[in-house]
């Protein structure tokens, strides 16, 4: 548990995107955000916050239920004991098709997008074989948190797979395609993460997460705000949900207007009450 203080009746601030800055100032900016929130002067309470797995733009089914579902049903095998499974084993994906995108800003005037990776009729599945126990160990890094070694090798693997031929299956093109087409199926960020791993010769290479359950990784992380030729970039992501800003992890296509402290605490009350009903669940369901 990591204990976080968050001052009291912070005033609204209006949202205006961060600059464009650099990979050093980006860090020291989150530095700056994460050890020395300004208090003027009101008394701070303590947060109590757990790190969670990290965030995608899941559709459908809310990525954070997921987790919390996972999290709450790991809590209470090692707490009631028994090894029974819980639900089925997830299907894979077919991968002959795929849906149409969703979520578009307005779908009548949004360009032509299709979500279908290369696919040739008659491909043979190749069966997943896990890797051996001896495999080099991946950590993954909170986001907010990551160090300028971390994020210029996080950057070169990107840029690197961003040069790779459209057409190749670790592309960046057929990388996204996979991601919109079966969202968290087929063991998207797994390879992903693998992908990116061989193309800069780093098989511990692990990708961030997004600590968006903690005070201080609410934000969208700062690390994809840089535009100066930075790989991590796009110009086209919602540039009133850039940093400092924490997000509202209960969106519903408005941005909220109350103050800073209040919407963290919002966030924190949201945590705590999917991960109860999460476990109240799984305990209704194991009696």
């Amino acid at each position: 548990m990591e204990s976080i203080n968050v001052a009291r009746g912070a005033s609204v601030t209006p949202r205006m995107a961060l600059p464009c800055i650099s990979n050093l100032q980006t860090l020291h900016y989150n530095l700056l955000l994460h050890r020395n929130r300004k208090t003027n002067g009101r008394k701070l309470r303590s947060v109590s916050c757990r790190a969670s797995a990290g965030r995608g733009g899941g559709r459908g089914l809310d990525r954070r239920d997921v987790l919390l579902g996972i999290g709450a049903a790991a809590a209470m095998v090692a707490t009631q004991g028994g090894g029974g499974a819980l639900a089925a084993p997830i299907q894979a994906p077919d991968l002959g098709h795929c849906h149409e995108p969703v979520d578009l800003p307005d779908p009548d005037t949004a360009p032509e997008i299709s979500c279908c990776p290369t696919y040739s009729a008659g491909t043979v599945a190749v069966d997943f074989t896990p890797p051996p126990a001896s495999s080099p160990l991946r950590v993954r890094p909170a986001a907010h948190l990551v160090d300028i070694a971390y994020l210029t090798k996080y950057e070169r693997a990107v840029s690197l797979m961003k040069k790779l031929p459209a057409d190749d299956p670790r592309s960046f093109k057929q990388q996204w395609r996979v991601h919109c087409a079966y969202c968290d199926g087929a063991m998207y960020l797994y390879f992903h993460e693998r992908i990116l791993g061989k193309l800069i010769g780093d098989e511990t290479f692990a990708l961030p997460f997004w600590n968006w359950d903690a005070p201080a990784g609410m934000s969208f992380p700062a690390i994809y705000a840089n535009c100066r030729l930075s790989s991590l970039y796009d110009p086209r992501r919602n540039q009133a949900h850039q940093p400092p800003f924490p997000l509202d992890l209960n969106y519903n296509g408005t941005d909220p207007t109350i103050p800073e402290d209040q919407l963290i605490d919002q966030n924190l009350k949201i945590m705590y009450h999917q991960a109860s009903n999460h476990i109240h669940s799984l305990t209704q369901t194991r009696n």
